[in-house]
């Protein structure tokens, strides 16, 4: 029997994992990691009142000056810009040294050098409304379903069936 070649389900981060890519080298970021995990690196607190933007990496000295400080291959360390909510902006600049630290400890080298703040709502997600389930669909599921002692798990089978068939 042949076995069906090279046909198989790619990862959805192999397939959008250029195009987000692209879009955050744009806006300075060399991965999406420090937006993806902001709140992983700053703590809860400080990623609930802030967004990062993008990083300004300052231009490149000419190939005649010498590069004293920096990290990487004697980069100069960049801005990073963030949106913060009016409220918090005074509380997160006094933790502006914490959170470069933070960010360049996250990075592995010194990439940012100072935090920009720029007052604007947050872009926060919506979470979409759960569709309400159809009890004439769940109740028909449930007469399908083999004997099953436990009659919650009974009614949670059959609204899971429900929700598949409806998704």
């Amino acid at each position: 029997m042949n076995k069906p070649s090279g046909s198989f389900a790619k990862p959805l981060r192999d397939l959008l994992g250029k195009a987000v890519g692209d879009a955050f080298r744009r806006q300075g970021f060399a991965s999406a990691e420090l937006v993806t995990r902001w709140s992983e690196i700053v703590g809860a607190d400080v990623a609930a009142r802030s967004q990062p933007v993008k990083i300004q990496w300052p231009r490149p000295a000419p190939a005649h000056a010498s590069t004293a400080s920096g990290g990487a291959s004697g980069q100069e360390p960049g801005t990073l810009v963030l949106r913060v909510e009016g409220p918090a902006a005074i509380e997160i600049q006094h933790a502006t040294d914490i959170i470069c630290a933070r960010i360049n400890q996250f990075l592995g080298w010194r990439a940012i050098g100072r935090i920009a703040l720029r007052q604007a709502p947050l872009r926060r997600a919506t979470p979409k409304p759960l569709p309400k389930e159809n009890p004439a669909a769940v109740a028909a599921l449930a007469a399908t379903l083999p004997d099953i002692a436990d009659g919650d798990l009974r009614r949670a089978l059959a609204r899971l069936g429900a929700a598949v068939k409806r998704g």
